[in-house]
């Protein structure tokens, strides 16, 4: 298959090397930190409110469990329907994609709210929506991510995907911080403010003009299309060596899932201290971004992002360690860890997703983003699921201990296995592969 780019989708000022020239480009934007603020907002308040409920009625890890169901009934939408929503999104328009499933979260976030207003939240319907929403992201994660670079010039992709990325972090970080003051001031709250978000998205997408789908093969039959993202993925190893380092290291070093344990039982500062705990990573990952803008990152990019994983994991540790200093002490130094802990995902994440998305041909992007959005899911949802099941089985402070030396030793390992991570230069598009052979 001849390989094209895709992008006429891009008027404004067709000559200008900065992404935010470009009017779609500025409403992608918008629409992407708008959905992922509410996603994750919701998120934190979800397990926030599943723990409490379980409180009353189990003791600490028997509850901890409990936030391990909720990742464990995220990701299995997204571990089955991967193939079928990466396809989806090199097969339709993308922007559509993302309206509904954005609509579909928002039916969510109304459904929590009406719940917790007329204090009918229960452990069902919490976990019933929680599938929904698994459902949701695994359709608008490979649609939204692959969309950015259809929205400007093949010159600009690199700077159009980085801030992109930057984008999607900042959701990530903030908004758990966003859901947990939110929740402190009134418990459907949080959900207000996420069908506020979602809303937001919705009309971004609809500001953004028609986009041209990228060229897609109508002689192979849609199942082996399905399958093309992981052969691609497993064909490339600096791609591959990218997504399978994000996996792997958050799956075990990620803190998120047991906030709710650390702000009620063992820090103690209730949810307007599990608002500031979440809230850490965002100014960590804010200083980062501003960092970025100021001072794009332009060389060794593969070895500094194997750096930053490493500096991941030592804050999880020394924010897991905080369960044994004592009480004077131990917030502040969990803070600060939570605030190194942004600061490296937020490095890590920027350098993961501009190398898969450089390194993809436009007509596959879909399909591999698809797999990058499996990988994200499992180190997060999956991820979920590890360190509450784990929590319950070792203790928490052990469980999160373990995880941040596992994504150390994780990394070290993968920077052996995979010296295409580790010799990666610059983000320099490289000359496009046919994406079929």
């Amino acid at each position: 298959m001849k390989h094209t780019d895709g992008n006429t989708a891009t008027s404004d000022i067709s000559g200008s090397n900065h992404p935010l020239a470009y009017r779609n480009f500025r409403f992608y934007l918008i629409a992407r930190l708008a959905t992922n603020l509410a996603q994750n907002a919701m998120m934190l308040v979800i397990g926030w409110q599943a723990y409490n409920i379980a409180r009353l009625t189990m003791d600490t890890k028997a509850a901890a469990a409990q936030l391990g169901l909720i990742g464990l009934i995220q990701f299995l939408p997204l571990f089955l329907l991967t193939p079928i929503s990466g396809w989806v999104a090199d097969r339709f328009d993308r922007r559509l994609i993302a309206q509904g499933t954005a609509t579909l979260q928002l039916l969510c976030a109304g459904t929590l709210g009406i719940a917790a207003y007329e204090g009918r939240a229960g452990l069902p319907i919490i976990f019933g929506v929680a599938a929904v929403l698994g459902v949701a992201r695994a359709f608008s994660g490979p649609a939204l991510g692959a969309l950015a670079p259809n929205l400007v010039p093949r010159h600009v992709f690199p700077r159009a995907i980085a801030f992109s990325s930057v984008v999607w972090q900042a959701g990530v970080i903030a908004g758990p911080a966003l859901g947990g003051y939110a929740y402190a001031i009134k418990h459907w709250g949080a959900y207000a403010l996420a069908s506020i978000l979602f809303l937001i998205g919705i009309a971004g997408l609809a500001m953004i003009g028609k986009v041209p789908q990228p060229p897609h093969d109508t002689a192979r039959h849609p199942l082996r299309q399905m399958v093309d993202g992981l052969a691609y993925v497993k064909r490339n190893r600096l791609v591959q060596a990218a997504i399978t380092l994000d996996l792997f290291a958050v799956l075990f070093a990620g803190t998120t899932a047991l906030l709710p344990v650390y702000a009620r039982d063992i820090l103690h500062v209730g949810a307007a201290g599990l608002g500031h705990l979440a809230a850490s990573p965002a100014i960590g990952a804010a200083v980062t971004a501003l960092w970025f803008a100021y001072r794009p990152l332009k060389s060794e990019v593969g070895l500094k992002m194997l750096m930053a994983v490493i500096v991941f994991g030592g804050a999880t540790i020394i924010f897991g360690a905080t369960a044994f200093i004592p009480a004077p002490f131990a917030v502040p130094v969990a803070l600060v860890a939570m605030m190194i802990w942004g600061s490296a995902d937020m490095f890590s994440v920027f350098v993961r997703q501009t190398l898969v998305q450089v390194y993809t041909p436009d007509e596959m992007r879909g399909r591999v983003g698809s797999v990058s959005h499996l990988s994200i899911s499992a180190s997060n949802e999956l991820g979920e699921a590890e360190s509450g099941f784990l929590a319950a089985l070792i203790g928490p402070a052990a469980a999160v201990i373990f995880g941040g030396a596992a994504a150390i030793m994780i990394t070290l390992l993968w920077s052996r296995l995979y010296p295409e991570l580790r010799l990666a230069r610059t983000f320099d598009p490289p000359d496009m592969p046919t994406a079929t052979t």
